[in-house]
């Protein structure tokens, strides 16, 4: 094993946050040096969520279509116990193939892998490398990296389950004040617009400020979120 995994796996293992989980995540498309690294959760608790690297933009999409439903990347991590390739699976549905198509147009990557993993509990996720780059490439990158990618998966999971768990089952939530103002502003009922020239930002950042809420959350949509900061005490209205 490479001494940048060894310390990689290391820095995996300290981890004691949510933020601290995402940035990891973030990282983890630097070690591999691809696209795109994402850790999506199934069944750790009660709510399904993701740390990825994919702009907040097309993960704002993701959600808020309800594309999971249609998704053969997350469908396939309910079946196959093996790593699974993207250009293996069946993208013959008509929304399957609009997914695809949005995806491209998003960022997201002509090649991608997929690990499933299966915890302790019976709890469900899987990991994600993809990139944009030749198949004849891309064989060579999952021949070289494949044990260490599986390696990754397995570590920011057991690590993810470990911080979601820690205090009753559940993860210490802190929201960045900017988080809170979006959210407050959102549950009072403000568009975004007004919310966005209230907190003298663009629309693209608030954006940001609310997937992240969101994903912190464990929230479905963004009023899943303001539900969800409301319950436990994060905002007040």
């Amino acid at each position: 094993m490479s001494q940048k995994i060894t310390a990689f796996l290391e820095q995996l293992a300290q981890a004691d946050t949510y933020e601290s989980l995402q940035n990891l995540v973030l990282k983890t498309a630097s070690l591999f040096d691809v696209d795109h690294a994402t850790y999506h959760s199934i069944s750790i608790g009660s709510d399904i969520f993701a740390l990825s690297s994919y702009s907040a933009d097309w993960l704002e999409y993701y959600v808020d279509e309800r594309l999971g439903a249609s998704d053969p990347v997350v469908l396939n991590a309910f079946q196959k116990f093996e790593p699974y390739e993207w250009k293996t699976l069946d993208w013959s549905s008509k929304a399957s193939r609009q997914l695809l198509m949005d995806a491209n147009e998003a960022g997201v990557g002509t090649q991608g892998i997929s690990f499933p993993i299966r915890g302790p509990n019976g709890e469900q996720a899987f990991f994600t490398v993809n990139h944009t780059t030749t198949d004849a490439k891309w064989e060579r990158f999952v021949m070289r990296e494949r044990y260490n990618m599986l390696l990754v998966a397995h570590y920011i999971h057991e690590n993810t389950r470990r911080v979601l768990e820690r205090v009753g089952g559940q993860m210490t939530i802190k929201l960045s004040p900017r988080e809170i103002d979006s959210l407050t502003l959102l549950g009072l009922g403000q568009n975004r617009a007004h919310v966005a020239e209230a907190l003298s930002i663009s629309e693209h950042t608030l954006r940001v400020y609310i997937e992240s809420s969101r994903i912190k959350l464990g929230a479905n949509n963004t009023t899943h979120a303001v539900a969800k900061a409301m319950a436990q005490g994060l905002i007040t209205i």
